[in-house]
């Protein structure tokens, strides 16, 4: 990474920080952002005293204006933006779920879904002037469908549709755009019950650092519109979504041919959902042993 410069965005502790720290050590130059400007002054300043480069920045990337301004800044401070990661993300647990607070449903959209795309295409805008770079966002498994999270599990699922879409539109212009599904301890995990019983502590974020790295840096040109998920010890690609035979053909449909094909035909292709991979009702009554008297 030596004579690159990075923005990471949410880096003022947890994965975020883990990123800034390990790809400064990597010999980038990193902004690191954070709205809570104490939190990325105290990383910036822990990766200068260990000879890396680094600015703090708290702009907030929900605001348009200050997104750009955050990429205007690298580019101020060290010449260039060469790669970006879209870290900044908010989440809670929403118990009982139909209670949910539409002040707390639009805080995390705008983080997680607006501010992806206001810093992504102040980034996108300066790379392709240059020529190039690598933007990786941070996803989550949890836009597989979890439970007492749904509204964050919407916006991680919007942000890997956005990885997919922006490499189809960008991969002619030397712009590389990948998604990190990442599961690691941080205070996203050890403040929920739920999510710590499924994430122990040794699951530090810097295991999952070098993937980002990796994403960033030339070993990885040529990959683009990917999603990988790495647990610390597990690395694996999600599979993207796709049109599932068999197809069936009409010339139209009304309700009761619709019925029909899903008591005929669909019943037998309908698919697990959410993380648990949770059985339909239909199949869990079919695959359910019948125990004899």
């Amino acid at each position: 990474m030596d004579g690159r410069a990075v923005v990471v965005t949410g880096a003022g502790r947890g994965l975020g920080e883990a990123f800034a720290a390990h790809l400064a050590r990597a010999g980038a130059a990193v902004v690191v952002n954070d709205v809570d400007e104490p939190l990325a002054l105290r990383v910036a300043e822990a990766i200068r005293r260990d000879g890396g480069a680094a600015v703090a920045s708290a702009h907030d990337v929900a605001d348009p204006e200050q997104a750009d301004a955050l990429v205007a800044l690298c580019v101020a401070e060290f010449g260039a933006v060469h790669g970006l990661v879209n870290n900044a993300g908010l989440t809670y647990e929403a118990l009982p779920w139909e209670d949910d607070d539409p002040a707390r449903i639009r805080a995390v959209v705008e983080v997680n879904v607006l501010g992806v795309i206001y810093t992504g295409l102040a980034a996108i805008r300066r790379m392709r002037a240059a020529g190039g770079g690598a933007i990786v966002n941070i996803s989550s498994g949890a836009s597989l469908g979890q439970r007492t999270i749904a509204t964050y599990a919407a916006t991680k699922g919007a942000v890997s549709s956005l990885t997919t879409s922006w490499a189809l539109d960008l991969e002619d212009s030397g712009i590389r755009v990948n998604a990190v599904c990442p599961k690691a301890y941080t205070r996203m995990v050890w403040t929920s019950e739920r999510a710590s019983r499924h994430t122990p502590p040794e699951h530090t974020p810097d295991l999952v650092a070098p993937l980002v790295h990796f994403l960033l840096d030339e070993r990885s040109a040529g990959i683009t519109g990917q999603v990988v998920r790495c647990t610390g010890p597990e690395l694996h690609i999600v599979g993207q979504p796709y049109f599932k035979a068999p197809i069936l053909h009409r010339d139209a449909w009304d309700v009761d041919t619709v019925a029909t094909a899903f008591a005929e035909v669909f019943g037998g292709h309908l698919e697990p959902y959410g993380l648990e991979k949770r059985l339909p009702p239909r199949l869990r009554k079919w695959l359910t042993p019948v125990r004899s008297a």
